[in-house]
């Protein structure tokens, strides 16, 4: 198969996991444990088709325009479009298809399970990482916005303006990203250089989300 990079292009992605189904010989990639991508594979273990989520008109559009993709193989020919593990369709595009299949299947749950897939707060926190979580915190997914710093009954300015009043799953979403409202909310005992740090991780973890 030409697209070598595949397997770890999909596993560096937040939420994405992989299982092998042996009945249909096919190793699927899966986020919140719906399959979006799989590899199908043949009696000796070689790929050949590599299936993937795609919006139907997408789907349409490109199999006019590229002889290796073809209507799903084994699955909803409208939903899903199977790709020539060994064609001519674009390493570029691929990877842009496997990015939108990814987010179509994770657009499918609730915005609070996307979070929890995604295992990031609102403004891109990677919860487990911090100290306080567990402990005094539960993280603003589950205390719905009252996290440690947060004014006491209420919740994080961040969460309340992302969550509760602009119903965003998160603030990757948001056009002034990052606002001013994160610099308003900030450590306390971090100087300068440790926020803008922080800020920097934060939009990572949102960008790679």
């Amino acid at each position: 198969m030409r697209y070598d990079w595949m397997d770890a292009y999909l596993l560096q992605k937040r939420g994405v996991s992989k299982d092998f189904q042996p009945v249909w010989n096919w190793i699927r990639y899966q986020v919140g444990g719906k399959m979006f991508a799989a590899i199908c594979l043949d009696k000796q273990g070689i790929p050949y088709y590599i299936n993937l989520k795609v919006e139907p008109a997408e789907g349409e559009w490109l199999r006019g325009q590229y002889a290796d993709m073809l209507p799903g193989y084994y699955s909803d020919g409208r939903n899903w479009l199977s790709v020539k593990p060994n064609g001519q369709v674009p390493d570029a595009l691929l990877r842009e298809l496997l990015d939108k299949a990814r987010n179509l299947m994770l657009s499918s749950f609730s915005k609070k399970r996307q979070r929890e897939i995604l295992g990031l707060s609102v403004c891109g926190t990677d919860c487990q990482t911090c100290a306080l979580y567990d402990q005094s915190c539960p993280g603003c997914n589950a205390g719905n916005g009252r996290v440690v710093h947060a004014p006491a009954g209420k919740s994080c300015p961040i969460y309340a303006c992302c969550v509760n009043r602009h119903h965003f799953v998160n603030c990757q979403a948001c056009e002034t990203l990052p606002c001013a409202l994160w610099q308003t909310v900030r450590d306390p005992a971090a100087d300068d250089a440790a926020f803008a740090e922080s800020i920097r991780v934060r939009l990572a973890n949102l960008k790679g989300g």
